[in-house]
């Protein structure tokens, strides 16, 4: 009888540690801070942003310059004369529109430069971040910034600079550090 129950205790520890499922977690966004390659893929981001915003702010003075211009003449004007003019002043805010959204709007090129800078430094990471889980036996890896909600983790299954690792990177001093 003690062996019938010994064999039934291991069969139901052996269930239980299958259905087991081993959980980490990652924050993405300080895995790519540690990026040179993103830091540098931001940086130029940032320097053709304002760039292109500098174009924009040139073409919304040259507009306002011409609106005052217009309001400083518009009593010598004839009637053709004005609608001349605001149809210039119109065509040049509408150009001016039409700048930014190609370059700042959801599918502008911005957007555009954006996806393909940063794709293929979140596709190293993913790449890193599976041969992390794949070493550590690790079932299922959370990333802390995304939607999932994580109310609480424990420090214990942050594998965020083993993926640092994996990169060839060396972590930042102190990992208390990193987080919020």
């Amino acid at each position: 009888m003690k062996k019938i129950l010994l064999v039934l205790c291991f069969t139901l520890v052996a269930v239980t540690t299958a259905w087991a499922q081993r959980l980490a977690y990652v924050d993405s966004d300080y895995i790519l801070k540690q990026m040179p390659e993103y830091a540098s893929a931001q940086r130029q981001l940032e320097a053709l942003s304002q760039q292109w915003q500098k174009e924009v702010d040139q073409r919304y003075q040259e507009i306002d310059r011409l609106y005052k211009a217009y309001q400083a003449d518009e009593v010598l004007m004839t009637a053709d004369m004005k609608k001349r003019r605001q149809a210039e002043i119109d065509d040049k805010e509408k150009s001016a529109k039409e700048f930014q959204r190609q370059k700042f709007g959801p599918d502008g090129e911005l957007t555009q430069r954006s996806n393909a800078a940063i794709k293929p430094i979140q596709e190293k990471m993913t790449k890193a971040i599976q041969a992390v889980a794949e070493t550590d036996n690790i079932d299922m890896i959370f990333d802390k910034n995304s939607e999932i909600m994580m109310l609480y983790a424990s420090p214990r299954y942050d594998k965020s600079d083993d993926v640092i690792k994996k990169l060839g990177l060396k972590p930042a001093a102190a990992t208390t550090q990193k987080k919020n």
